[in-house]
């Protein structure tokens, strides 16, 4: 097995012969020009970053793969998934940035590819920008959001996404809990699972898994890129010739790329990729400032923390880690003061919204509640009220029922309140003080968060053994 593995590595090693594997895939590619008199752009950093969007191409698949994994109606022509993804130019590190697609976003001023027609800048979802302008108007609106430059733009639909991962053999993912969603007909119990492309789809696609919606979408997504990185690494894929060229003809012959991406690039990132482990991948989302940004004639969005959002992607230009070092490591700084251990909880609390209102005549004990629950990464409203009532002795915790498990992260930071379900309340939770009120115990998500921008590695969140 040493000898194979070994000359596996000799011949992709060797760029004639690597060359020879790979010649004449790039015939299948569909290209795009998503650079097309672009200007202005922002200066080129270190390393080499990539665009992954994720489009809904359901109109290319089988109708009895429609009804298997529920993608039923029309195709929303827009990206389902946008990713930052950078390449470190030592070749040692990939960090993958996942950009929410209702985003709050300005698009510059644009002509409409099909009629001319011109377009004054204007905000939309970020996920229009597609739909608007396809990839050029999806790269210069990103471009113009993070200051970070495009170097190559990849678009990959449901059917490429279904064929690579059955082509990689399935990818394997673990969960701490059930996984139901019963719009794209999503059933994983607690443990391990080998996914067939059709049933990595609808991973990645679930959004009503809990009221973490998008957000905790986007997790998922980062860990199942995680273990494809750690399938493609260690399952042998880029030390096997025929096994690489075969996933590279799946991916490249049903994806979407710019004309300088091809088969030399995809052996030159398989050659960086050798040395690769889970713990070589990064993965964060854009610090969120408000995750219900209300804008006229548009809805909801989700605005940045432009502050913490300009932090996250200067590092990657100045191509940083943004990881921060690991215990143990000798450049570790001396260990910090104890503090209270975190209680593990199903929903991180980051995603979850609260409302806290005062029901005693406790003065300021709305605002100590608010105040202890954002400490503990609760997303408050930072302005408690006075409830209808000022008797109240024991807490209460209100939730819709849809949104029950956030409803019981909450009350494992209030132990002894009570759960009250409302229907029809809506994503926030509704936490009114009582007289029993102590202290709020800290809590973290499953997921390990580290770090300003709540990054994990990927050796963190893939299944181990």
């Amino acid at each position: 097995m040493r000898i194979a593995a070994g000359f596996s590595l000799v011949v992709l090693g060797s760029g004639a012969v690597g060359h020879a594997v790979m010649t004449g895939l790039d015939t299948g590619i569909e290209r795009v020009d998503p650079f097309k008199d672009m200007k202005n752009r922002p200066q080129a950093g270190h390393g080499v970053n990539f665009l992954l969007v994720g489009t809904d191409g359901r109109d290319k698949i089988t109708p009895e793969e429609k009804r298997e994994y529920r993608l039923g109606g029309e195709p929303c022509h827009c990206t389902d998934t946008i990713m930052l993804v950078h390449l470190s130019a030592d070749r040692q590190r990939a960090s993958v940035v996942s950009l929410p697609r209702d985003s709050y976003a300005e698009l510059p001023a644009h002509q409409d590819p099909v009629t001319g027609k011109p377009h004054r800048p204007h905000p939309v979802k970020l996920n229009a920008a597609y739909a608007e302008g396809g990839p050029n108007l999806t790269v210069r609106t990103v471009e113009d959001l993070t200051r970070v430059k495009i170097d190559h733009y990849l678009e990959v639909d449901f059917t490429s996404f279904m064929r690579t991962v059955d082509a990689m053999g399935g990818v394997e993912i673990c969960t701490a809990k059930a996984l139901n969603d019963q719009n794209t007909g999503l059933h994983l119990l607690p443990g391990t699972h080998r996914l067939t492309g059709g049933q990595a789809l609808q991973y990645v696609r679930s959004r009503h898994v809990d009221g973490a919606s998008d957000l905790g979408r986007m997790q998922r997504q980062q860990r199942f890129v995680a273990a494809l990185i750690k399938q493609a690494t260690g399952g042998g894929v880029l030390l096997n010739p025929v096994k690489f060229k075969e996933v590279s003809s799946t991916l490249l012959g049903s994806v979407r790329a710019d004309k300088d991406f091809g088969s030399e690039q995809m052996l030159a990132l398989g050659q960086a990729m050798r040395g690769f482990t889970p713990s070589s991948s990064e993965f964060a989302s854009v610090p969120i400032g408000d995750a219900s940004y209300q804008v006229k004639g548009i809805g909801s969005t989700v605005k940045w923390d432009d502050h913490k959002a300009a932090q996250l992607f200067e590092s990657l230009r100045e191509d940083r880690p943004l990881a921060p070092p690991r215990p143990g490591r000798p450049a570790d700084r001396p260990a910090a003061p104890a503090t209270p251990t975190a209680v593990p909880v199903d929903v991180p609390p980051q995603q979850i919204r609260v409302q806290v209102e005062n029901g005693t005549r406790i003065d300021g004990l709305g605002g100590r509640v608010d105040a202890a629950l954002r400490a503990t990464g609760f997303d408050t409203t930072g302005t408690p009220g006075n409830g209808t009532g000022r008797d109240v002795r024991r807490t209460v915790i209100s939730y819709d029922p849809r949104w029950d498990r956030s409803a019981r992260t909450v009350a494992t930071a209030l132990p002894g309140s009570e759960l009250r379900a409302v229907a029809g309340q809506g994503r926030t939770v509704l936490v009114i003080a009582g007289s029993d009120y102590g202290k709020v115990v800290p809590v973290r998500s499953e997921d390990p968060y580290q770090g300003e921008f709540g990054v994990v590695t990927g050796d963190q969140v893939v299944c181990g053994k």
